[in-house]
């Protein structure tokens, strides 16, 4: 139930994504969020219109590595991360943080 913020910025000629804070459901920091500084995103890279690919993606929650790519939109980045070639997909809508 709770979010994370994870900054995202070059890393070479790539993107990457670290995890910068965690959030319980109520809006309130988790301040010994064991994952804090870990990569999440890496190797992602720009497409032209919006579209990234070619990168990877860490989801905490099951401890799993997919391949990822990432599309945004104005404050909105929809990620979406796949395994067996494509066939299992996950992915998520995340809010550009001020």
């Amino acid at each position: 139930g709770g979010y994370l913020h994870v900054a995202i910025a070059p890393c070479g000629s790539a993107l990457c994504g670290n995890i910068k804070a965690a959030y319980d459901k109520a809006g309130k920091e988790i301040s010994d969020y064991e994952h804090k500084g870990k990569k999440m995103i890496w190797d992602m890279n720009a497409d032209g219109d919006n579209y990234y690919s070619g990168g990877k993606i860490w989801a905490p929650d099951a401890d799993k590595t997919y391949s990822s790519k990432m599309t945004l939109s104005g404050n909105k980045l929809t990620v979406k991360g796949c395994v067996a070639g494509g066939l299992i997909c996950r992915g998520q809508t995340w809010k550009r943080v001020n």
